[in-house]
């Protein structure tokens, strides 16, 4: 009897083996938790063809959008842990499980519901109005700002997004009161400023580099510890006086935390293929986003030392009415 189940027990392992050795054998689906025309659409559809190459299976971009970021990140904790739902996230993965808590509500996830795959691109936002707008410096935008608090508007990417949490930074540094106007992504938060419903954007360079050079939008400073050498003209806030505003959206890919070892190393080579690949490198160079990878293990520690840096920059800016 002993030795039946022994045999039973070796050959359903045998069975998972083999499964996960011969995995993918359909579709993979990668989560862009936010609408097409951001950063996670912009770097996720590229990487996700090249991925294909190495996998032998499509991966499919699906655009899950909704709480900033949250609906689609949640869907993907909560997935089967079978590598057939991966997520293209944000910086924004380690901001909700702070956030909500503070508006007391339970956190939708934690990091710890994650397996990092890699990190494929980071990138300082920048600060942006519209290139025919009266603001043509920082120190312009503050003092109107101060003088009509509440009064001047900016849009998001949602509530306590990368882009909501970076201009709360800002404000707060500089001393000012801004309106907040969430959207449904960065694509959506773009398309209101040029449209003249808000008055000032915090973007990723990539998806307002073609907006600013087509003579749209203006930046005014960046997020960055140093200048971004694509806009070398550009301030930064830490040149500025402000010391602590400093932030970056990064992209990096994930699979639910229990995805088995082999499935995990699978994806792992799928995105380090990718990102060497010159379709995708040409893709970056087009939008002027650099590729930033980090394998798993450094990208594990590159994600700690970066929630623990927002986390305290959540908790700073505390409360904020939706």
């Amino acid at each position: 009897m002993i030795r039946n189940l022994f045999f039973a027990l070796l050959l359903a392992f045998a069975s998972l083996v083999q499964a996960q050795d011969a995995w993918p054998t359909k579709p993979v689906s990668m989560i862009a938790p936010f609408p097409p025309g951001g950063v996670a659409d912009i770097v996720g559809r590229p990487l996700a063809a090249a991925m294909e190459k190495t996998l032998k299976q499509p991966v499919l971009v699906v655009n899950r959008s909704g709480a900033g970021g949250a609906v689609g990140t949640t869907a993907v904790a909560k997935a089967a842990p079978d590598g057939y739902t991966i997520l293209m996230s944000l910086s924004s993965i380690s901001i909700f499980p702070v956030s909500d808590p503070i508006n007391g509500k339970p956190a939708p996830y934690q990091l710890a519901d994650f397996a990092p795959i890699a990190l494929v691109t980071s990138d300082p936002t920048v600060l942006v109005v519209a290139a025919d707008g009266p603001y043509k410096t920082i120190q312009e935008f503050i003092a109107s700002a101060k003088a009509y608090p509440n009064q001047m508007n900016y849009s998001s990417s949602g509530v306590y997004g990368t882009l909501h949490v970076a201009m709360e930074m800002f404000a707060s540094a500089a001393g000012i009161k801004m309106f907040h106007i969430p959207y449904q992504g960065g694509g959506p938060a773009v398309a209101a400023l040029l449209g003249g419903q808000v008055h000032a954007l915090a973007s990723g360079p990539a998806a307002a580099i073609g907006q600013i050079k087509g003579g749209k939008m203006r930046a005014l400073a960046g997020w960055g510890d140093q200048r971004l050498p694509l806009m070398p003209e550009l301030p930064t806030f830490k040149e500025l006086g402000y010391k602590d505003v400093e932030f970056y959206i990064w992209s990096g890919v994930f699979a639910p935390a229990a995805t088995p070892a082999p499935i995990v190393n699978r994806l792992r080579e799928a995105v380090r293929a990718a990102v060497a690949d010159p379709l995708f490198k040409g893709a970056m160079e087009k939008v002027q986003t650099p590729i930033s990878y980090l394998d798993a293990p450094e990208f594990r520690g590159f994600l700690a030392k970066d929630a623990a840096r927002l986390k305290v920059a959540v908790e700073k800016i505390g409360k904020v009415a939706e």
